[in-house]
């Protein structure tokens, strides 16, 4: 104890840990335990240790059937050897023939394109080996031998899937149709419209209700905004714009009696058709009209937008579909599609191909791209009221109270039966694929259903662009991008390469702008001379005076013109060879005048 002097023993440091009691034995006989793991406290066999070979980096052991474990040595080489990319994969992404370098007068710039050239080559190899990420393949139900894909029901494939797909196959019965319905963007929500008037806005997967509401008048058409929190109703006068709570927000007056809406989410515009035939462009980011005129077609009922360029589709009673941009009013392209009034019409979301339905009982797909076609046409027993393409391009069309599935649009004649058939309580009023998702939405004049159709939607999705699990941050954030990101209305073209085309103009314009020059008549000049006293002027003299001053303003309008057209084609033909001055060597009016006079002196 401390109080002992004769003890040995150190007293414990101040800095040091305190202590409860003073041990009898000495710190320096104290031997240390090694304290084992607990795998190894109860452990009452031989321990064996295998010495490790420095030289290989690690050990990799692998079990196969009916053989005991084996080590095998990697090397590093192996480790960081790259697999092979198919030459299918490369050539989806190639970028084109190389540039020729044979034109190049310096050796910097040719150079310089080498490199450029090598810098597309490992962007081509890193976008082909980018879906190995993509790990998620759509999946087709496999029939059995001597069975059809369209003898399966919707019970029967619920039953064979997991709970969460299970649980997306779900039926409404509402008492207020006949029904339109919409998805969003990225597959999440949901929203009804009654003809008499019930709205309903809800994420069907969890089936949380966001609004329910009766306007107390009959509902046309329904449409999502740029975000969920948004929607538009066709009601029976004007479009009427509501939030997500059901409060409403705004009513264009100015879109009439429409019968049909389309919303465009990288312009942001939506897009009506009215009973009187005017198309109609809201700029719902800014509150106005874009554009609005009378297309001369009639009542429009049947009308989508292309994707991939954002031009207006509008089906005719002459079976002519006619494509359509806010800012021209003339069609900038027409195609005769069926000899009878078509009653269907869907783009694919690629903005590849057009599927058209007409009276005809007839169902043709059409290249939109290069305007031709059909490329396969479907024989049907009805007409088609409603037409669709999912994501992965399985086509679907209903014909009264059933509709059928097929897996691929292209098929064609080597379809005989569909992949899939159902048939519904009432008739078909809508038809929608929801993205991301193997699921079909039927709107009928009793409610609503949810189809399970494997392998119809996108496996990979990118959140980026649209993100079906987005939380409210994440929305907030897309939708400051998507603003920043608007493309102008004036963009919108049949072909979109056009914009990125450089506007040269040719060798024959430039001589025919240049011998315009001399065709152009001058602004009339009212001239009247002064009044002299007699003997000081005459007739001769007031009609030499008005003819010199007429010449001298036409020279002026001559050279105003010629400054104004030298500017545009410097502009144009910039660093060009073939580039015409627009000086001539021709005299002018004036300098023949002048000549004259002095040959009469």
């Amino acid at each position: 104890m401390p109080d002992d002097e004769g003890s040995d023993q150190k007293p414990p440091r101040r800095g040091g840990p305190k202590r409860y009691f003073q041990s009898p034995v000495a710190e320096e006989d104290v031997k240390p335990i090694k304290l084992k793991s607990a795998s190894q406290q109860n452990f009452s066999g031989e321990i064996i240790k295998v010495e490790q070979d420095k030289q290989v980096p690690f050990r990799k052991a692998f079990h196969r059937k009916g053989t005991a474990h084996k080590q095998n040595k990697i090397s590093s080489s192996d480790v960081n050897k790259k697999h092979k990319i198919p030459k299918d994969t490369l050539k989806k992404y190639h970028k084109g023939p190389k540039v020729r370098t044979k034109g190049v007068k310096t050796k910097f710039f040719k150079e310089k394109q080498e490199r450029k050239e090598v810098y597309l080559e490992y962007a081509t190899e890193q976008a082909a080996r980018t879906e190995i990420l993509l790990t998620e393949r759509q999946g087709f139900i496999e029939p059995d031998e001597e069975e059809l894909t369209a003898q399966y029901r919707q019970e029967e494939i619920a039953q064979n899937v997991d709970i969460l797909s299970a649980s997306k196959h779900f039926k409404l019965n509402l008492d207020f149709g006949p029904y339109s319905m919409r998805y969003t963007k990225n597959g999440r929500h949901l929203l009804l419209g009654g003809r008499r008037g019930h709205v309903a806005a809800f994420d069907w997967v969890t089936k949380k209700l966001l609004c329910e509401m009766n306007v107390m008048e009959e509902v046309v058409d329904v449409s999502w905004l740029h975000v969920h929190t948004m929607f538009a109703c066709a009601q029976k006068d004007w479009v009427y714009i509501y939030d997500s709570q059901g409060t409403e927000l705004h009513c264009v007056k100015r879109l009439y009696r429409v019968n049909c809406m389309e919303f465009l989410p990288y312009h942001f515009l939506l897009a009506t058709g009215n009973k009187d035939g005017y198309a109609s462009w809201l700029d719902v980011s800014i509150g106005e009209l874009i554009s609005n005129f009378n297309t001369k077609l009639g009542d429009i009922r049947i009308m989508h937008q292309n994707p991939g360029n954002g031009v207006l589709c509008i089906g005719g009673g002459k079976g002519v579909v006619s494509m359509w941009s806010p800012k021209v009013r003339e069609p900038l392209a027409k195609m005769l599609c069926h000899s009878t009034p078509i009653s269907a019409l869907t783009v694919d979301p690629k903005g590849k191909y057009m599927v058209t339905a007409g009276q005809d009982r007839k169902v043709k797909v059409w290249d939109i791209r290069a305007l031709k076609g059909p490329m396969v046409s479907y024989q049907l027993r009805l007409p088609a009221n409603q037409v669709v393409v999912s994501q992965r391009g399985s086509l679907a069309y209903s014909q009264g109270t059933y509709c059928e599935i097929q897996s691929n649009l292209l098929i064609g004649k080597e379809a005989r039966t569909p992949y899939l058939r159902q048939t519904c309580d009432s008739f078909v009023h809508g038809l929608r694929f929801c993205p991301y998702e193997d699921i079909l939405g039927i709107a009928t004049a009793k409610g609503f259903q949810s189809m399970l159709v494997p392998g119809s939607g996108e496996p990979n999705y990118d959140a980026l662009e649209d993100n079906p699990y987005q939380t409210k941050t994440q929305r907030r954030e897309h939708e400051v991008h998507a603003l920043l990101e608007k493309i102008p209305p004036e963009l919108i073209t049949l072909d979109p390469n056009e914009i990125s085309a450089v506007d040269v103009p040719t060798l024959q314009e430039k001589v025919d702008a240049k011998g315009a020059l001399f065709h152009l008549k001058p602004p009339k000049i009212d001239f009247k001379s002064r009044h002299k006293m007699k003997g000081r002027g005459g007739s001769a003299k007031a009609s030499r005076n008005k003819q010199i001053v007429k010449d001298l303003k036409r020279k002026e309008f001559i050279e105003d013109v010629k400054k104004s057209k030298r500017t545009v084609f410097n502009q144009h033909t910039k660093n060009s060879n073939d580039f015409i001055p627009l000086e001539t060597s021709e005299p002018s009016v004036l300098d023949r005048f002048k000549s004259k006079a002095a040959k009469k002196k």
